[in-house]
This record gives structure tokens, C-alpha cells and sequence, in this order.
């Protein structure tokens, strides 16, 4: 009796061994790799704004354009070259439309670098910084569909007065001055807008006539 149940433990214990081994060669699950979406471009940021000019003046930027710190431009490593962004003084209220060209700013606890013009239109001259909010209007195409029209902007303003009577000036002069209204989702914005232009020397043309008049201008290709 005690032979027999000896020889059926053998029989479990080989089958078990048997049934390790077969479990052992089963393919493993297939895992689906997590995928992780693609990040969104930041479209409004608070920080603080510094301006940089004189020294870097007729220098290359990262966009490979010569800087002119009279031109409505700034450095940002939160946008992408090319981009768009209105920044608006938090204390005054004050707001400027400008262009993404280069790099920067490199001194902790700043988030962009705007060009003299741009801070002059801002009125942050003197004191060097100031606390803004920076929101995304628009970031470059890859592939334009298309050839892109050119427009002089005259500003940008978060009072429609004030937008108004930057209209009702350059109108005295030109057929084509129209207010643009933006929504950002952080505030609304109002642009003084002439155009559009077929070729970009006729906008340069035009905003070098605007610049006369003392009014701060960007030029636009949409």
C-alpha cells in the first residue's frame, strides 16, 4: 500500500514538474506601451520681463535676422521662433504685440527679453522689469498654404478708446485702418491694423511711415 502511494506522489510530482516547464515556454502578454500625448504650446504665462538693447544692437539673432532693438521683437525660450505673443503689463495695463526672434532670457527668474522698442512701448525703460502676462496669438506655419498676406499693426491695446483713436489717426492717412479684436482667454485685445500687403517690402514701406508718426508697429504675415 505504501509502495503505491508512493509511486502516485512520483507520478504528481514528475506532472507538476512537467506542467512548471510547459507554463514557462507560454509567450508573454503582450504590453501595450503607454503612449504620452503630445504637449500642448503653452498659450499664457505670468512672469517677469526684462529688456535687452543697445549692446546687442545689428547683432545675429536665433532666428538669423540682424536685431534691430527699435523693432517690436523679443527673446523667449517659452515660444517657438516665429511665434506671436501679446505681453501686457500687470501694473499699468499697457500691452505690446511682438515678435519671437531669438533666445533668452539667460538671468534666473526672467521668462523674455523684450527689444527696447518693445519695452519703451510698455514703458519699462527706466525701471528695467516689470510683471506681465504673456499670451501666445499665433505661432508659424510649417506649410503656408498659400502666399501669406502682410499687415502693419499699430498696436495692440487693452482699451477699444484708445484703439479707436489710433483708427481714427492713421485713417486720416490710409483707406485700409481697421480694428482687430483678440480674445487670448486672459483678456481682450484691440489692433490697429493696415492691409493687407502682397509682398513684404510694400508693408515695410507702409510701417516706415507709421514709425514717423510715433506709433509703436509689428509686421504681420498671415
Amino acid at each position: 500500500m505504501r509502495t503505491m502511494w508512493r509511486r502516485r506522489g512520483l507520478v504528481m510530482a514528475i506532472c507538476a514538474v512537467a506542467a512548471a516547464g510547459c507554463a514557462s515556454r507560454q509567450p508573454a502578454p503582450a504590453v501595450t506601451p503607454s503612449v504620452r500625448p503630445a504637449l500642448a504650446p503653452i498659450r499664457s504665462v505670468v512672469g517677469k520681463a526684462s529688456w535687452y538693447g543697445p549692446g546687442f544692437n545689428g547683432r545675429s539673432t536665433a532666428a538669423g535676422e540682424i536685431y534691430n532693438q527699435d523693432d517690436l521683437t523679443a527673446a523667449s525660450s517659452i515660444f517657438p521662433l516665429g511665434a506671436r505673443a501679446i505681453v501686457t503689463d500687470l501694473a499699468s495695463g499697457r500691452a505690446v504685440e511682438v515678435r519671437i526672434n531669438d533666445r533668452g532670457p539667460f538671468r534666473k527668474g526672467r521668462k523674455i527679453d523684450l527689444s527696447y522698442g518693445a519695452a519703451r512701448a510698455l514703458g519699462m525703460i527706466a525701471p528695467g522689469t516689470a510683471l506681465v502676462r504673456m499670451d501666445l496669438v499665433a505661432t508659424p506655419a510649417a506649410d503656408p498654404a498659400g502666399e501669406p498676406q502682410y499687415f502693419v499693426q499699430a498696436g495692440s491695446y487693452t482699451d477699444r478708446g484708445n484703439a479707436e483713436h489710433i483708427r481714427a489717426r492713421l485713417a486720416a492717412y490710409y483707406p485700409d485702418v481697421r480694428l482687430s479684436e483678440l480674445d487670448t482667454g486672459g483678456g481682450r485685445y484691440y489692433r490697429v491694423r493696415m492691409g493687407g500687403f502682397a509682398t513684404r517690402e510694400q508693408a515695410q514701406a507702409r510701417a516706415a511711415q507709421t514709425v514717423r508718426l510715433g506709433l509703436p508697429v509689428i509686421i504681420i504675415s498671415e
